[in-house]
């Protein structure tokens, strides 16, 4: 029986007026092999291990037929900015070079009536000065990821010969907070993990003082549960956690460091759109390309079931236009239309948007379900919405 999305009828959806949005982000898996072996990494610990039959490096013609496709999108559209983001794997493995080339490819085709915004997101472990160099002069923004002080981070993030990384890391968010290259921290990522105190894992990764912090609820659906949940229980675990992290952050004054979660959550709240798919119903404008030139869903589906992320499209024959009227890309863009019927009746539905597209996996139905941490979500966005809600009140009532 097929899986919902490949049921639903894109014609008939361009038919009634709707229209696909166009891309605005392209993450390029620029190296796809990594110096970690992280356990809970959605690329080779989970259902799809395409990775093993790619090639490990992104080749100089796929980056320069990327830049073009890039380039013809943009002028399509007429997009007046777009964001890279180089991935991986880790991107770092890829060499100086490389990265130099494929910054530089894509800059030139886009041309200057575009501005190009580049990122990388690195493990940080080979983050030397003259890497930093190279994004100062690139001007290329670093996200590291990070899981909280030595013990939290090594118990997951560690070497494959089960060495931690905690140490390379914190070596190089030292040289990368530096007066010369402060500038280009992006932010923390870091994977939620029950078993660390919340409070503690704020607390490390604030001490690096970084100007964005992203908690990243564990990859899994219905039926490849994420750790400590239990599937239509109604314990939130993970809202308990991250309600803990919200309070310390939220009470903090003259707070430097953005929770982009608990930002996103409370810009809903007070009418605005989302900027990602954590949350929200703002259409999903990203695509990923592969180091063999594949383009694909977000790589995040990886987590779901084997080839869930592909698109059967190549950047030597497919412009990136052809994805965007493909049912998988479709249903990351027709916002409440894409939800189960109970997330559809549900309070908060504007605000949470059915949650992570690849948390609403069920082998059977696909992602016509609610996410697995439908609870978890309801109960973080009600504790978040009170308390906006009783600053508004304060607010209003000193006037």
């Amino acid at each position: 029986m097929p899986e919902w999305p490949s049921t639903l009828d894109v014609t008939e959806l361009m038919a009634g007026g709707w229209r696909p949005t166009p891309f605005r982000q392209f993450i390029l898996k620029i190296h796809s092999r990594c110096d970690l072996a992280c356990d809970y990494c959605y690329m080779y610990e989970m259902a799809d291990q395409s990775w093993r039959s790619r090639p490990r490096r992104m080749p100089p013609e796929i980056v320069s037929a990327v830049a073009g496709r890039i380039a013809e999108h943009v002028r399509a559209h007429a997009l007046p900015s777009i964001e890279v983001i180089l991935h991986g794997g880790e991107p770092l493995l890829a060499g100086r070079q490389p990265i130099r080339e494929a910054v530089s490819s894509i800059r030139s085709a886009v041309g200057p009536g575009t501005r190009v915004d580049v990122s990388l997101q690195t493990n940080a472990t080979l983050l030397d000065t003259a890497y930093l160099r190279l994004f100062d002069e690139l001007d290329v923004r670093i996200g590291v990821s990070l899981d909280g002080d030595a013990q939290m981070h090594d118990r997951n993030r560690r070497r494959p010969n089960g060495e931690g990384s905690y140490a390379a890391v914190a070596a190089a968010l030292g040289r990368l907070s530096s007066p010369s290259f402060r500038h280009l921290f992006a932010g923390l990522l870091c994977a939620v993990d029950l078993r660390n105190d919340p409070i503690a894992t704020y607390e490390a990764l604030v001490g690096f003082e970084p100007p964005a912090v992203d908690f990243l609820l564990p990859h899994g659906n219905w039926s490849a549960p994420p750790p400590g949940l239990v599937p239509g229980s109604d314990a939130t675990p993970y809202a308990d956690w991250l309600i803990t992290v919200f309070d310390r952050w939220y009470g903090s004054p003259r707070q430097p460091t953005r929770i982009r979660l608990f930002g996103e959550i409370m810009h809903l709240l007070l009418g605005g759109s989302s900027s990602n798919e954590q949350v929200g119903l703002s259409p999903a404008g990203m695509v990923v390309v592969e180091t063999d030139g594949g383009i694909e869903q977000s790589d995040i589906l990886k987590s779901a079931y084997d080839g869930a992320a592909a698109t059967g499209l190549h950047v030597a024959r497919d412009p990136f236009d052809a994805a965007l009227t493909l049912p998988s890309i479709a249903a990351r863009q027709i916002g409440v239309l894409a939800l189960a019927p109970q997330c559809r009746s549900c309070p908060v539905v504007r605000v949470c948007g059915g949650g992570l597209y690849a948390h609403r996996y069920r082998d059977g139905t696909g992602f016509a379900n609610p996410s697995v941490y439908s609870p978890d979500l309801l109960r973080l966005i009600t504790h978040i919405r009170r308390a906006v809600a009783a600053d508004v009140s304060t607010l209003k009532g000193s006037r």
